[in-house]
């Protein structure tokens, strides 16, 4: 038998059963950021990109991506997400970097970290999807997870920031 989780007793890939694991809240904080040049940021800020409020779309397009994570990640469990939220905030001294921050909690067997972390991915995949027009020399990431809390593996918080935060 395999000490991987994710394998059966043939080495073939299976989804992990939950259903013995206790239902605790669950929380999961991801980032990830684009850069874009002055020209990209100015129209950002202004809402003067052709194809809408760059902001809001992606916000919408991040919250969807978090629900639909478990169609994307062929492990990944489907949830019941309880709640998800989007922040946005630029840096603007040498690089204009649009800084993404989403916040998946969930009561449930089986934790959000790749809901949070699809949800951001998806937010800046989609900045770039809104702004390509303009430039297609933007920069994604780097994404990653931030902090989560509850299940048996206990809380995690990133002990150090990732560089331009």
């Amino acid at each position: 038998m395999s000490s991987f989780t994710h394998f059966n007793e043939q080495g073939r890939a299976r989804m992990v059963d939950i259903t013995e694991k206790s239902d605790t809240v669950r929380t999961a904080i991801a980032k990830s950021s684009i850069t874009v040049n002055k020209l990209i940021y100015e129209q950002i800020i202004n809402n003067e990109i052709r194809k809408g409020d760059v902001l809001a779309v992606s916000q919408v397009a991040g919250i969807m991506a978090a629900k639909k994570t478990s169609e994307l990640i062929p492990m990944c469990h489907p949830l019941a997400l309880k709640g998800v939220d989007i922040s946005f905030n630029w840096t603007t001294q040498d690089d204009y970097i649009l800084h993404i921050t989403v916040s998946v909690k969930t009561k449930g067997s089986t934790g959000v970290e790749m809901e949070a972390l699809t949800a951001a991915s998806v937010c800046a995949l989609t900045v770039y999807d809104m702004c390509k027009a303009v430039d297609k020399g933007m920069v994604i990431g780097p994404t990653y997870l931030a902090e989560k809390t509850g299940g048996k593996n206990g809380d995690f918080k990133r002990p150090v920031p990732v560089a331009g935060e």
